[in-house]
């Protein structure tokens, strides 16, 4: 079983706690079941935020799913001029027996476009 890293991106309606556990659990159970990934396989997840998201951590919705003996980290994205608004981003480490061409890298509604080469 190798290591492998998932990526994936929502962009949120509002900076709303309640709307940004939704969408993130949405987000973050999207990849696990397109990548046939367990809880277990987890390695460590990371995500980041936009500047303009304040309302809470992102981290926050997958201890909500029950994820809670998995190395979590939340940042900040760069504060870049004309970049999409309110956008959580995730990258896991995963364990797969998936190659890297194999992986289904998530990007929900609106952030398809900030990756359409992945972007599945």
């Amino acid at each position: 079983m190798a290591v492998r890293a998932v990526r994936g991106a929502v962009q949120l309606e509002r900076d709303d706690a309640e709307h940004m556990h939704g969408q993130v659990a949405e987000l973050l159970t999207a990849i696990l079941e397109r990548n046939d990934i367990a809880v277990d396989d987890l390695i460590s997840v990371w995500f980041t935020a936009t500047p303009d998201l304040h309302s809470d951590f992102p981290a926050v919705a997958a201890r909500k799913l029950g994820i809670t003996d998995v190395p979590l980290i939340c940042a900040q994205e760069l504060d870049i001029t004309g970049a999409m608004p309110r956008v959580v981003r995730i990258l896991a480490h995963v364990e797969s027996d998936l190659t890297k061409g194999e992986i289904s890298h998530v990007y929900l509604g609106a952030a398809a476009a900030l990756r359409k080469d992945i972007a599945q």
